[in-house]
């Protein structure tokens, strides 16, 4: 597929691939798309207790930062209706190419999605709502990617992005990951990472004032609680593990210390994971995230 990017200037184009993306697209992606099922399946009772919430209304020109495997946008479309429309942006190809393909799509004529890194701008003035699920956190340069965002709403526009609260809200990712820390070492500070991580928005005072610097005003914080599917049963949750999120980082980061170690870490995520209850065709773990709303000035 041969994705158009809209919001990459002409000074942008000529500039190389940023590390962090190729990172994505190289390594990562390939494990996201894997493990989708667990991914849009889980992180979806999130976006479905906040879609409600959103301030977004018929006719609207939406944009979805960091859209994923495109749920949300096409979501949004619905609700922006055929006078609106939705375009989601992500810098992974693997991603899009799934949005793209969506049999949901062909019901939502009003969403495009589009190849772009955020922190290297999505536009000046074009849209009355900016949304993002769980893609603001590994911003390289927190205040420019927000900062991004707010630029590339209309005045007094709107925005909501969600992120995970503080570790301890989040065994869903933290369990796994303290159990691989007893066996393998941390990751070194010259390692290949998603960028500042999961929990880097956790705190509402930094959070908030990178936004602040980024422009925007109302600031808001609403706390949302939800279960996270970790995966179908025990197998498919500890390999899911290894493969992204902090335990994850911290297997892939060992190399062959991991792979020597692997069957004895299996069994440890194992007994993890039979104390979690199966329910709903999963395994379900508790999380926590931030709503966080704002505008940008009028």
């Amino acid at each position: 597929m041969t994705v158009q990017n809209e919001f990459t200037t002409h000074d942008a184009e000529i500039l190389p691939t940023s590390p962090l993306v190729e990172f994505w697209n190289d390594t990562l992606a390939p494990k996201f798309v894997k493990y989708r099922h667990v991914l849009e399946g889980g992180l979806s009772r999130h976006s479905e207790t906040v879609m409600p919430l959103l301030e977004i209304a018929r006719g609207d020109h939406v944009l979805d930062v960091g859209c994923g495997f495109g749920d949300t946008a096409i979501a949004m479309a619905n609700r922006v209706g055929p006078e609106g429309r939705v375009v989601g942006v992500d810098c992974c190809d693997a991603f899009l190419d799934i949005a793209c393909n969506r049999p949901e799509r062909r019901f939502a004529p009003n969403v495009r999605f589009e190849s772009g890194d955020a922190e290297r701008g999505l536009g000046v003035a074009q849209y009355d709502f900016v949304f993002s699920r769980f893609g603001t956190m590994f911003f390289s340069n927190p205040v420019a990617g927000l900062r991004s965002m707010r630029n590339a709403l209309k005045p007094g526009g709107r925005m909501a992005h969600i992120v995970w609260r503080g570790r301890k809200d989040n065994p869903w990712l933290i369990a796994a990951g303290d159990i691989v820390r007893r066996y393998l070492p941390a990751p070194g500070a010259d390692a290949r990472t998603c960028g500042p991580g999961p929990f880097s928005m956790a705190d509402e005072d930094t959070t908030r004032a990178q936004m602040v610097a980024a422009g925007f005003t109302d600031i808001a914080f609403q706390r949302i609680d939800a279960k996270v599917q970790v995966g179908r049963d025990i197998d498919d949750a500890v390999n899911f593990q290894l493969a992204v999120g902090p335990a994850g980082e911290t297997y892939r980061e060992a190399g062959a210390e991991g792979v020597a170690r692997r069957a004895e870490i299996m069994l440890a995520l194992s007994e993890l994971f039979e104390g979690v209850q199966a329910r709903e065709g999963g395994l379900w773990m508790d999380s926590s995230s931030w709503l966080i709303t704002a505008r940008a000035p009028r």
